[in-house]
């Protein structure tokens, strides 16, 4: 994956176990491909609730006295990439508030496309936002009398919010794992050794916590952790319950060690690298793949071809994952700080070189032109997934559609700019071909451009600091460097 895509945010609670909190970090440790941004836990007693929260990695984030103040037998954490909201610290989650009825800490992962006009109506009736983050916004609704005279308010507050949500709610005495009814964002229930209950936004963070993988969250739903034990209530009608889970999950995001969508990670790749092979065959000496997310389909692409897999890469682990950082420069210096190419296995070879997509395409030729300095004979790019011609609005941080270089170039005139002999990419119809599901269950917008649900308006990262960035622009300094995740005008509907 090249460094110009973000997506948003890794959750994980844990109810009922008396490590709740070092747990807690353990998972968020697992689920730090997810966000490197920042990383919080609200940790609770039963009684009263306490966050610590900061910038960061995780490592970076928690010492063992942070760890230790906050021990408690119930607890949530995140990690974050913004897809709304600048890399501030007012900004990390989990947020912790108190309102009339107590305490409330909410983790959010995905992206609410009406969270501007949601806010817009708040603050007209007065209501004062301490941060950017659309997440803020579900607070407000918790906390609005309307809604907490309802029988389920939560049920209730759910059915307000439009896009990719998957939510950590945590009270004194419970914690509410929610989905929203599209399914866009992987949540995950598992149960601990002691009968302690867990959630996760990967299954890969189950294993580093010992925890048996019991169910999905299904989307619609919201299953309660408490004293009790499992419950599970469902706030979306039958008729707005449509599955589209992203599949770009699949194609990058997700730890390839994840069940996600009731499907095995690496596998899922394997199998495109496999399809990719069929439908791209060429004459090489080696395979080999940029990595890490590559890799997997590179693996595909050997078996299936016959020609050799090797690396031509090495990787400095401590440089980061490049996709998050907050800005294009950043991005680039990890990238030429974390990557290196292997001279001897490449010089005088025919390479096939296998990336999971290309987004803007300027990382991509860095990689691309290194190798040619380092004697790569012929160079044949493979990409395990279509296309990449439509920004994304639940949760993934992709720049506009005219910064898409599949949006703006032909497949020849990417070939050209990346400059290698051929470039061919894994067509919608083979990688949905991989997939466990029908391909009516996945969300395919940023290469059909065909969304589940309407967006009518524009939706960009900072869509909800018009104000900050009038009052206090030093707070945002940094930023001209990231990317918005669509147009400035209005998208169409999709279907």
């Amino acid at each position: 994956m090249p460094v110009d895509a973000r997506e948003s945010c890794g959750l994980f609670g844990v109810f009922g176990h008396p490590d709740a909190v070092m747990l807690t970090y353990r998972g968020l440790y697992a689920l730090q491909h997810r966000g490197q941004e920042a990383a919080g836990i609200v940790a609770s007693d039963g009684v009263r609730m306490w966050r610590h929260a900061g910038l960061g990695l995780v490592t970076e984030v928690f010492r063992a006295e942070n760890l230790e103040e906050l021990r408690a037998p119930h607890a949530i954490g995140h990690v974050r990439y913004s897809t709304t909201g600048s890399p501030n610290v007012v900004n990390a989650q989990p947020l912790l508030i108190q309102y009339a009825r107590g305490q409330v800490a909410v983790a959010h992962n995905g992206n609410l496309v009406n969270a501007a006009l949601l806010r817009a109506e708040y603050e007209t009736e007065g209501a004062i936002f301490q941060t950017s983050s659309d997440t803020e916004v579900i607070v407000h609704l918790l906390a609005n009398p309307r809604h907490q005279s309802r029988p389920d308010p939560l049920g209730h507050v759910l059915t307000h919010l439009q896009g990719a949500y998957c939510l950590l709610v945590q009270s004194p005495d419970r914690i509410e794992a929610c989905r929203d009814p599209f399914g866009f964002r992987p949540l995950v229930i598992g149960r601990l050794e002691n009968g302690a209950y867990c959630a996760a936004s990967e299954t890969c963070a189950l294993d580093i916590v010992d925890a048996q993988f019991v169910r999905e969250v299904e989307p619609g739903e919201i299953v309660t952790l408490t004293t009790d034990g499992l419950a599970s209530r469902t706030f979306a009608s039958p008729q707005q319950i449509h599955p589209a889970h992203c599949i770009f999950e699949h194609v990058y995001f997700s730890d390839p060690a994840s069940d996600v969508f009731g499907q095995n990670v690496h596998q899922f790749r394997v199998e495109c690298g496999a399809r990719l092979a069929a439908e791209a065959p060429t004459e090489a000496d080696l395979v080999v793949a940029i990595p890490n997310a590559g890799r997997c389909a590179a693996i595909g692409y050997s078996r299936q071809s016959g020609i050799p897999h090797g690396r031509g890469f090495t990787v400095n682990h401590y440089a980061g994952r490049s996709f998050i950082m907050p800005t294009q420069s950043a991005r680039d210096l990890t990238v030429k700080m974390k990557l290196n190419v292997i001279r001897e296995s490449v010089r005088g070879r025919r390479l096939v070189v296998v990336e999971d997509s290309i987004v803007r395409g300027t990382t991509t030729r860095n990689k691309i032109g290194a190798l040619r300095a380092a004697g790569a004979r012929e160079i044949h790019m493979r990409i395990a997934s279509p296309p990449i011609r439509h920004p994304c609005f639940f949760g993934i941080d992709f720049p506009s559609r005219r910064e898409l270089i599949a949006a703006q170039r032909s497949v020849d005139e990417i070939r050209d700019f990346l400059g290698v002999e051929s470039l061919a990419y894994l067509s919608l119809e083979g990688l949905l071909a991989c997939a466990r599901h029908a391909g009516e269950r996945y969300c395919t917008a940023c290469f059909s451009g065909q969304y589940p649900l309407p967006v009518d308006a524009p939706v960009h990262k900072f869509i909800l600091e018009k104000h900050q960035l009038t009052m206090f622009p030093e707070n945002f300094s940094g930023r001209a460097g990231g990317t918005t995740a669509s147009d400035s005008e209005p998208r169409g509907r999709g279907t």
